[in-house]
């Protein structure tokens, strides 16, 4: 049994659960490049955790001389096909947590800005029933940094925010999760998430289990009522 206060845990996808975060990297500098123009680690950085629309257009600002659908195509096909290629490359601890918070009994949900046919290869490709709701950039009537994909994710788990924690690499996820009213965690992999908010920080998820997360959410929830 888990504590009631805890009823679910939403993962971002890209740099938290999984490292692909250096494959829209590699996809990236080439479509640059292939209009003339130059791309940055520094600018690739910027776009970590940030809506694909949004990106997209940033792209069109660099030179990109195509839609904002087709640029987003365009980088899923090559971070999918990059995928097809070397497997899912789990961030450490990743997948052992998820799976004792669904030995648990606790719900999940993935929430994402990839679009959902990515999502959907990445949760496929775990060997055992991973989510209980997939929300993707496709689907949510905002993009991170607003609140909405988290927001999405709890309303069809049927479940409060506030009995929620998140688990978040990216200054714009941690402050869509915090946005939404989630406890939130962050863990860093390419960007300092200084100053987004995180209620705390975990410098990797190796070695943690669901009861680490459940005494996280309990301990802040006590913070809280202390404070009101």
């Amino acid at each position: 049994m888990h504590s009631p206060s805890l009823a679910a845990v939403l993962w971002d996808m890209d740099g938290t659960l999984v490292d692909t975060e250096p494959y829209w990297m590699a996809a990236e500098t080439p479509l640059v490049e292939s209009f003339g123009g130059t791309w940055s680690h520094e600018q690739a950085l910027g776009l970590v955790g940030l809506g694909l629309e949004d990106s997209a257009r940033i792209f069109q600002d660099a030179g990109v001389r195509m839609g904002v659908r087709e640029i987003i195509d365009h980088l899923t096909d090559e971070v999918m096909r990059q995928l097809a290629v070397t497997g899912v490359p789990f961030r450490p601890g990743a997948r052992e947590l998820l799976r004792d918070l669904r030995d648990r009994g606790i719900k999940t949900a993935l929430v994402t800005m990839s679009m959902r046919r990515m999502a959907t290869t990445v949760v496929d490709l775990i060997d055992f029933d991973a989510f209980d709701v997939v929300i993707a950039g496709d689907d949510a009537t905002r993009p991170k940094p607003f609140p909405d994909p988290y927001l999405q994710a709890c309303e069809v788990l049927g479940v409060a925010p506030s009995q929620t924690v998140a688990i978040e690499d990216s200054p714009n996820g941690l402050r869509s999760a915090v946005a939404s009213g989630a406890s939130v965690i962050g863990v860093p992999l390419m960007v300092s998430l200084a100053g987004a908010g995180a209620h705390t920080i975990w410098e990797s998820l190796e070695g943690r289990t669901a009861a680490d997360v459940e005494a996280f959410h309990v301990a802040r929830l006590a913070r809280g009522a202390a404070r009101a």
